[in-house]
């Protein structure tokens, strides 16, 4: 996977194909799905790879995985329809010259069909393909935790990524929710979702230590959502990620957050030059984004070069 370009002309021609067919871009939840689709099933896959290849010589691996529970189910449908803007900013404004993205999906193992959902790293408009496979289930067991810590399992054992492990250099992992995750990866939801047998519970601190040595973590909350802004959610991850959660009041801007997240860590641009190029896109969220990153551009990131292997695995640690 990940070969190919992106091209936002691809894209407006399915958007006008499915609007003059009465679909929309989410056909298989949309069109009564109550299993996840195969291609994003997590079951039994060895690996999720982002490569590097003539094409795309440097990539960069980012991963957005969404809660799709309760009042999160409008943040996949937002993340669609401002995925140009994404692709825009990354690209054009030369914040990654070679991203590739997986989108993937979290639910709840203790009662949902659809715990997890996992797409493919991808250059090109596939991308678009597999966030309209995902089944928006809006389900989660109402007590105020989600299956975070399942997924955070399967990126850190079941992703490879080049950008680690040929130069270094770590990928970004989007988690966004409302929630918090449990205290433990419980091996017999890892069995029964993933496959795999790992003997044992692994404390959630444990998978997330795991996770930062390949992947620069944040966690997105949006305030508008149902636990928006609730402090336990928040402490609960800034236990866990340190800085790296940001409050975003706009459930729309998880594009331009995203984007510019990427753009600061790559040092490709700070802060006001980041919102000055929203501003160019004809984007709104300007002062949403500005206000969920001041903290990410008051502690000056810069690229995580260097880490290799044996690099320090904190969660989006200070690097000055």
């Amino acid at each position: 996977m990940g070969s190919g370009i992106w091209s936002t002309d691809v894209y407006a021609a399915a958007a006008s194909y499915r609007a003059a067919d009465g679909t929309g871009p989410f056909a298989h939840s949309d069109g009564g799905a109550r299993a996840v689709h195969d291609a994003l099933s997590p079951y039994g896959v060895a690996v999720r790879e982002s490569r590097d290849s003539a094409e795309h010589p440097e990539t960069l691996a980012i991963a957005v995985l969404f809660d799709v529970t309760g009042s999160m189910r409008g943040v996949p449908r937002a993340l669609q329809s401002r995925l140009p803007d994404l692709l825009g900013l990354l690209l054009r404004k030369g914040y990654a010259a070679h991203p590739q993205i997986l989108f993937g999906a979290i639910g709840d193992a203790t009662c949902d069909r659809a715990p997890l959902q996992i797409g493919q790293f991808e250059s090109d408009n596939r991308m678009d393909d597999d966030l309209g496979r995902i089944l928006l289930e809006g389900g989660g067991g109402g007590q105020m935790t989600e299956s975070y810590e399942l997924a955070m399992y399967f990126m850190a054992r079941h992703t490879s990524i080049d950008c680690f492990e040929r130069r270094g250099h770590r990928g970004y992992l989007f988690v966004i929710g409302d929630e918090t995750p449990y205290p433990k990866v419980k091996r017999r939801e890892v069995e029964g979702v993933i496959g795999d047998r790992i003997g044992r519970d692994i404390p959630t601190r444990d998978i997330v230590a795991e996770l930062t040595r390949a992947y620069d973590v944040y966690y997105i909350l949006p305030t508008g959502a149902g636990h928006g802004g609730d402090r336990r959610v928040l402490a609960a991850w800034r236990e866990l990620l340190g800085q790296n959660v940001l409050e975003l009041d706009d459930l729309d801007a998880v594009c331009e957050t995203v984007a510019l997240t990427v753009g600061l860590g790559e040092g490709a641009v700070d802060l006001d030059e980041g919102l000055d190029d929203l501003a160019e896109f004809g984007s709104t969220a300007g002062e949403a984004v500005g206000k969920a990153l001041a903290r990410l551009e008051r502690r000056t990131l810069v690229v995580s070069e260097g880490l290799g292997a044996d690099g320090d695995g904190g969660s989006g640690v200070i690097r000055l």
